[in-house]
């Protein structure tokens, strides 16, 4: 199970580095894909920010609500659980950074990322895939041909 980042959404649609392997996520039969519910509106801003119209915005954003088997809403225990992470890390971890962590660890999810940010949380507190490693560090094994 892997919950994508923003950053991980953005690699992908961008076909930047890492798209690759959220590609191959997608095509994994096996891998059920969540995002968190802070990610939506962090991806349309990103998206408005970039110059795209708001029909293409809407457009994207849905495909990727509908491409993935959950989105995670932010409830209680899960805000809760984002402060413990941000006083665990002696380094600063943005909120809605905390907040998309927190939901990826209440899944038992991969966190997937192309954030530095997440990089100061220990992997025995949330998994991690960090799509900026070199190829076969971290990678997800090659979906169904």
């Amino acid at each position: 199970m892997y919950l994508l980042d923003t950053s991980a959404l953005l690699s992908h649609f961008r076909g930047e580095a890492g798209a690759e392997q959220v590609q191959r996520l997608f095509d994994d039969d096996e891998a059920q894909i969540l995002i968190a519910s802070p990610s939506l509106p962090e991806m349309a801003r990103r998206l408005r920010d970039l110059g795209f119209p708001e029909s293409e915005i809407d457009r994207v954003v849905g495909q990727y609500r509908e491409a993935v088997c959950e989105v995670v809403p932010i409830d209680a225990e899960i805000a809760w659980q984002s402060y413990d992470l941000i006083r665990r890390v002696p380094d600063r971890l943005p909120l809605v950074d905390a907040l998309i962590a927190s939901a990826a660890r209440s899944r038992q999810a991969r966190l997937t990322h192309r954030d530095r940010h997440f990089r100061v949380l220990p992997e025995s507190v949330v998994t991690q895939l960090d799509l900026e490693r070199p190829a076969g560090e971290g990678s997800p094994k090659p979906g169904p041909t």
